[in-house]
């Protein structure tokens, strides 16, 4: 059905997001965790970058449709944090934060139900 290798990067994709909302969780917010230039900004944005190479690696055709514009927006941010680390736009990472990645995980977790 689905290869064993893109299962498990879906699976490190999860991990990611929910490294993501434990530390947004400790800092009552997405806002407040993104002003933390120490510990919280960095670890967000350094677990962006890592779910955008695992959907990079991505090679069953279904998971790279349904992913299409995750796919896309992953690697633009992950562009903008490579290439010019401290004039990221923190909005577009909140909003990222808020309106995205909640439906991405939401999509993993019933891909990840459906093959258990």
């Amino acid at each position: 059905m689905y290869e064993l290798r893109d299962l498990q990067r879906l699976e490190i994709i999860l991990e990611k997001i929910t490294y993501i909302e434990t530390i947004v969780k400790k800092y009552d917010g997405a806002s407040l965790a993104l002003k933390d230039k120490e510990i919280a900004r960095p670890a967000i944005l350094m677990h962006l970058i890592a779910m955008a190479e695992q959907f990079l690696k991505l090679k069953d055709p279904k998971f790279i449709e349904l992913f299409s514009s995750a796919i896309k927006g992953s690697m633009s941010i992950r562009n903008f944090i490579a290439h010019d680390y401290d004039g990221v736009n923190l909005s577009i990472i909140e909003s990222t934060i808020r309106e995205i990645l909640p439906n991405i995980k939401q999509e993993i977790n019933e891909i990840l139900k459906e093959v258990k």
